[in-house]
């Protein structure tokens, strides 16, 4: 943490580009507190689970201090003019007063979430990547699992990349042979989505598109038994449709994985207007129960990760547009305040075109002019250069 700090408070090149980017991810977390959206822990862990950095945002201020971070964002300020980049009420009484982010709220912790609804056999609809890593985390964690796909090729499929996954996993010596087929025994995979009539949660992972996953929202309805909960993947559109495209809204729920879904811990929990607090509560119990680390949200377009990362993101590609620095010193300036990439090599392995969409997103829902996406974003993608699902992006692979 401290190797953070020290490269804030540089004075070289690779110290300005530091501070460019991460002042206002700094202020946007702020800003996301301060309007009660999440709480401190919540967004902290948001950002160490899901991104892989070393401290979360809001502990990054308290280590810097809110003085040091609300003048970097007035000298900003002055010189971009972006109402981003003004120090959010927050920090500016928290700077006069000395206080940090700790001090100033305590703990968030009201206790270890608990299941309150049973649950024994999980759904999953969707066969994909996203899909298959749901049901390898379910099943390794005790659960029964029927998931459903397209056709028996799609379903097959599903087995093949989770026998691959075992068998990786029984070469590093972390799963034997009798745990793989104690694994591959909760499984059970089918083409009729009737097969999920008895499940006591269903977690969709199909397309990112709203027509389908409501007509699958309105069939999971009609399918399953009452009080089953019924919960989204999606990253960006509204758990709120989904649930209204029921006759139980209360039951339903958005749980965001961060890719890949077997080794990534990070789960969005996603209340929509009408869920229920006990689904929210044992969706999060869920969570813990298969190793991952539950934060809690509301319906809102880029949830807690998306929306304090893309703009960061979008802020670098606009920053080497000016001639803050090429995509190298870019990258080796953020990798060397500790984030795990940097942001081009970032965007690449996203996908520029998801990247893209996102960023869209995010302006459409906060009107945020500065937040247009750059326009080196928009050419690549219009380019087919899409990162390294093409071989090609900001870098070339």
């Amino acid at each position: 943490m401290q190797e953070i700090v020290d490269q804030l408070a540089g004075s070289d090149q690779a110290a300005q580009t530091a501070r460019t980017l991460l002042l206002p991810y700094l202020n946007h977390a702020a800003t996301m507190y301060e309007s009660g959206y999440a709480t401190r822990d919540d967004i902290d862990a948001s950002m160490r689970f899901g991104c892989g950095y070393p401290i979360g945002p809001l502990a990054l201020i308290d280590a810097i201090g809110a003085t040091t971070v609300a003048s970097g964002l007035e000298k900003l300020y002055v010189e971009t003019g972006d109402e981003l980049h003004e120090p959010v009420s927050i920090l500016t009484e928290m700077a006069a007063g000395g206080t940090t982010f700790a001090e100033a709220v305590g703990a968030d912790d009201d206790g270890e979430p608990q299941l309150r609804h049973e649950i024994s056999t999980v759904g999953v609809v969707g066969t994909g990547t996203m899909a298959s890593g749901i049901v390898e985390v379910f099943a390794k964690a005790g659960y029964d699992v029927v998931y459903v796909g397209r056709g028996e090729d799609k379903v097959a499929g599903v087995l093949a990349t989770i026998t691959k996954s075992l068998d990786k996993a029984i070469s590093r010596d972390k799963l034997d042979e009798d745990g793989k087929s104690s694994i591959l025994a909760r499984l059970s995979g089918s083409t009729s989505r009737g097969a999920l009539a008895d499940a006591d949660i269903v977690v969709e992972a199909i397309a990112e598109d709203l027509d389908i996953k409501l007509e699958l929202f309105r069939d999971l309805d009609r399918i399953c038994k009452a009080g089953a909960i019924l919960a989204t993947t999606t990253s960006s559109l509204s758990i709120n449709d989904c649930a209204a495209a029921t006759s139980r809204p209360q039951d339903v729920i958005g749980r965001h994985y961060v890719t890949p879904a077997r080794s990534m811990k990070l789960v969005e929990v996603v209340s929509a207007d009408e869920t229920s607090p006990e689904v929210a509560e044992t969706v999060r119990a869920l969570c813990l129960s298969t190793g991952k680390h539950p934060v809690s949200c509301g319906d809102r377009a880029g949830f807690i990760v998306n929306a304090l990362l893309f703009p960061y993101l979008n802020d670098a590609v606009k920053l080497h547009e000016a001639g803050g620095g090429t995509l190298e010193e870019i990258d080796d300036a953020m990798k060397a305040a500790k984030l795990p990439m940097g942001p081009f090599q970032l965007l690449d392995v996203v996908g520029n075109d998801v990247s893209l969409a996102i960023q869209e997103t995010l302006v459409a829902t906060f009107g945020h002019a500065d937040w247009l996406p750059a326009p080196t974003l928009v050419r690549l993608v219009a380019e087919g250069k899409l990162g390294r699902k093409t071989g090609a992006g900001f870098h070339t692979y």
